[in-house]
């Protein structure tokens, strides 16, 4: 058994540990049906808005909706976006998956003895119950929502405060993510980032300059070796 370290290894959580696309996005569709507009968003073409949240979700669709332009577009978003999140929270796992090898990853790293700790946008009762259904929940010494603290990422409060509560040290961490809101929350909390090229934004997040890029999960040990050691 390895013993226990300030190294530490922060995870986003949608479109980095678990693909929750299709039901983010069936979560979206239900409120546009629901006022006659019908599927506005495509569970696969448009998966990678999905990670970037509820309200960007139901920007796109209405966007495309007929008769819905201009101010009304952002009206709706906010009337929308507490259904949206009611519809989510009884549909959050039909189709979600843990990212193959994730979780035999994680393990891997416990047991060389990092940390590990969830950073999210999601909300926190949402998150919470997502990484329980899919029996992930005690693996990790800490997990920060979007309203766990004031300020959400890329503010890097949040970030921060999940490696304190797994009991690790900021300068021997590193955060683990899929857009350009993690590389501006790591930035932001002087840590080094890496991003993960299997989310439907594939290789074109390098554009983004993470300090590491993570192709699959069985590469995450030689990933983490490099940038904390």
């Amino acid at each position: 058994m390895a013993q226990p370290s300030g190294k530490t290894v922060v995870f986003d959580l949608d479109g980095t540990l678990a693909d929750t696309s299709r039901d983010l996005i069936a979560a979206a569709n239900a409120c546009f049906d629901s006022l006659g507009q019908g599927a506005l968003l495509d569970p696969v073409a448009d998966a990678a808005t999905a990670f970037h949240g509820g309200r960007a979700m139901l920007r796109l669709g209405f966007a495309r909706a007929e008769g819905v332009e201009g101010s009304a577009i952002e009206a709706l978003v906010e009337t929308q976006y507490q259904p949206l999140l009611d519809h989510y929270g009884q549909h959050i796992d039909v189709h979600t998956v843990m990212y193959e090898g994730a979780v035999d990853a994680i393990q891997q790293l416990k047991a060389a003895g990092y940390r590990v700790a969830v950073c999210t946008n999601k909300p926190s009762g949402l998150a919470e119950e997502l990484l329980k259904r899919l029996g992930v929940r005690d693996m990790f010494g800490a997990m920060v929502g979007a309203d766990t603290l004031p300020v959400r990422k890329p503010d890097p409060a949040p970030y921060l405060a999940a490696v304190e509560g797994a009991g690790g040290a900021v300068k021997q961490s590193f955060l683990l993510g899929d857009t350009v809101t993690d590389r501006k929350t790591a930035a932001a909390a002087g840590v080094p980032c890496a991003l993960v090229t299997f989310g439907p934004d594939g290789e074109a997040v390098r554009a983004l300059s993470p300090e590491a890029l993570l192709p699959h999960y069985r590469d995450l040990m030689r990933v983490t070796q490099e940038l904390i050691g």
